[in-house]
């Protein structure tokens, strides 16, 4: 994920990364071939007679904008909700590891290393990819029995509640206490859930391909709707206009599944990254991992 510090208008008209230009530009190329096109057929277009007006097209248009702008929100509602549950597992790692720290402290180090187990391998399993390495830098040989599960994510959040309940058993925390932390561990449940959640149910596909032909079929024709009337400044127009609804439609899809690596995804490496900070920090560990810090222009993780 980038994020820019605030700078000056005229300098973000030029900002290309985190922009979904490098994405469309293919798309836009071809738009521009097409209205040369158009320019060079106009003769030959005129002569048959058939005159494609702006009329249907500014209603289309209209119907587009409101469509794309609806994905978007609820593509952006969907990004806004991964984040927020990426806070509040933070939240839960460090209430956890506090009250870890209170109860007993010569255990705490075990808390620590399942509670990081539990984000990367949450991390590795919203992205697809191999969770080995991290999960045998915090749980060494036992990282094996947890990869041959079909949901290692939530059998590490399981010994984390066996590890409290045989606290329980030893008398070492009360019946309260015992509550309160089990409601931190439901509190892993829920972010788990809801990512999954967001990770494989998408926006109905049939909805995202109508506005994506649709939004294709719109730019195609755009060309040839406005070279009667601007002629050599078609080219201008029609890739202006085609870049607003390539990009709207470019940048739902990429807020619709907010776990990947594309530049407006969630950057998991860096939360992940922050919480191991927070917990050996916690633990007054002194061999701490580096952080993610941002670049002087922008952040990129």
């Amino acid at each position: 994920m980038i994020i820019r510090p605030n700078c000056h208008w005229f300098i973000r008209l030029f900002a290309w990364q985190g922009s979904v230009l490098p994405g469309i530009l293919f798309r836009l190329g071809l738009n521009l071939a097409m209205s040369l096109i158009a320019i060079f057929c106009l003769g030959w277009y005129e002569s048959l007679g058939i005159k494609l007006t702006l009329a249907p097209f500014s209603l289309l248009g209209v119907s587009i904008a409101i469509f794309l702008g609806f994905r978007n929100s609820v593509c952006y509602a969907r990004y806004t909700e991964a984040r927020q549950m990426w806070g509040n597992l933070l939240i839960a790692c460090r209430n956890i590891q506090r009250q870890a720290l209170a109860i007993c402290p010569h255990e705490a180090q075990q808390v620590t290393s399942l509670l990081l187990a539990f984000c990367y391998s949450m991390k590795h399993q919203l992205r697809g990819t191999d969770a080995r390495h991290d999960l045998t830098r915090f749980l060494g040989e036992n990282a094996e029995k947890i990869l041959h599960r079909r949901a290692p994510t939530n059998f590490i959040e399981l010994q984390l509640s066996q590890w409290l309940a045989e606290q329980r058993r030893n008398g070492q925390i009360s019946d309260i206490l015992y509550t309160n932390m089990d409601q931190n561990l439901n509190q892993l449940t829920q972010v788990l859930g809801g990512c999954e959640r967001l990770a494989s149910m998408p926006v109905p596909f049939a909805y995202g391909l109508l506005l994506h032909r649709t939004v294709y079929l719109f730019c195609t024709l755009l060309p040839f709707a406005l070279v009667p009337d601007l002629h050599y400044m078609t080219p201008v127009v029609s890739v202006f206009i085609s870049y607003t609804f390539l990009s709207l439609d470019t940048l739902a899809e990429e807020l619709e599944t907010p776990f990947g690596y594309a530049k407006n995804h969630l950057p998991m490496d860096a939360m992940c990254n922050n919480i191991e900070i927070n917990l050996r920090e916690m633990n007054q560990e002194r061999d701490l991992p580096e952080a993610m810090h941002p670049d002087v222009r922008f952040r990129l993780t």
